[in-house]
């Protein structure tokens, strides 16, 4: 060390210090114990989806993959062909509509629904002075499918009080395995279902011999993330991505608009293959919403549910 810069030392002693040329004069950031930076500076957070990946979602895989891929390792999803369709044109080799009525006053006619410009289209019109006046359809798959499995709808909601639906089921009412993705009612008529507009009505129904099950898992858009495209977008404002993940013979994870949206547990095994079905009917309840207006069969603009497409993977391990 020279003399000055021992001289200087001297001075500044109870100061700042010096350092000899041994010394380093800048030290990088110290690393913690985990070989992290210094845990007194802010770390970056963790990576929030932007509207850009919502809006670019691989159309090969199911949405949330794109958000965040929760898929379990050395597993892989395979596009199930005959429960996968854009709706170009009608497949009768992958659906058909059973005509079985629900109360009245629903009446299922093969004529209230079909495919055109690219989407499958459910239509509720009126057979005034009928008792079963609310004219509408059903489409299933002819195709059944169990767990692990994952299958998602792009849908746009008729304009009346009414349930859309879309949902996996396999049996009667008596007997039965059931998973209601969404029984969605964008404008219900009691007055007593304010959120419904924007509520995902998910539930599950295993019934035995009578004896029910059931669970809801219903979400509301509203609580999407902010970079959401969906977000607190009303069902017959723009088509939403409804889906589930059937995990397991137990676990239902449903989904919206690529993002995990309320979620059931059964209490028994889910035993049955399942098909996926659309429907659209109406009946005088509060649960429901309450009973379509029949002003409102008389509107095309409003009393037509459109499905854009559908797509269905099993899960598989990797080869």
């Amino acid at each position: 060390m020279n003399w000055h810069l021992w001289m200087l030392c001297m001075v500044f002693l109870l100061g700042a210090g010096c350092q000899t040329d041994d010394d380093n004069v800048q030290k990088e950031p110290e690393e913690n114990e985990q070989g992290g930076e210094n845990p007194d500076e802010e770390t970056d957070p963790e990576k929030e989806p932007t509207t850009a990946d919502f809006e670019n979602m691989d159309p090969d895989l199911p949405s949330f993959v794109s958000i965040d891929d929760t898929t379990p390792e050395d597993m892989q999803w395979i596009k199930v062909d005959g429960l996968t369709d854009e709706f170009d044109s009608w497949d009768e080799i992958k659906w058909f509509k059973p005509l079985w009525n629900y109360d009245v006053p629903v009446q299922m006619k093969a004529e209230n629904s079909g495919v055109a410009d690219g989407n499958l289209w459910i239509k509720a019109t009126l057979d005034e002075g009928a008792e079963r006046w609310f004219e509408t359809s059903r489409v299933q798959s002819k195709e059944q499918i169990s767990y692990p499995m994952y299958t998602e709808s792009r849908i746009r909601t008729a304009h009346i009080s009414a349930y859309n639906t879309f949902w996996l089921n396999n049996g009667d009412i008596s007997n039965r395995n059931e998973i209601d993705v969404i029984e969605n009612n964008s404008k219900p008529s009691c007055g007593c279902q304010p959120d419904f507009p924007w509520q995902m009505n998910s539930q599950y129904f295993h019934v035995i011999d009578d004896d029910t099950r059931r669970e809801k898992g219903n979400f509301d858009n509203r609580n999407l993330s902010n970079a959401n495209p969906g977000k607190g977008i009303k069902w017959n404002e723009e088509y939403h991505i409804v889906g589930v993940w059937w995990k397991d013979a137990t676990h239902i994870q449903f989904y919206l608009d690529g993002e995990p949206a309320g979620s059931v547990v059964s209490e028994r095994d889910f035993t049955r293959d399942l098909n996926l079905i659309w429907d659209l009917w109406t009946f005088d309840a509060d649960w429901l919403g309450g009973l379509a207006k029949k002003e409102d069969l008389l509107d095309d603009s409003i009393n037509t549910m459109k499905v854009d497409w559908v797509r269905t993977w099993k899960l598989e391990p990797t080869q």
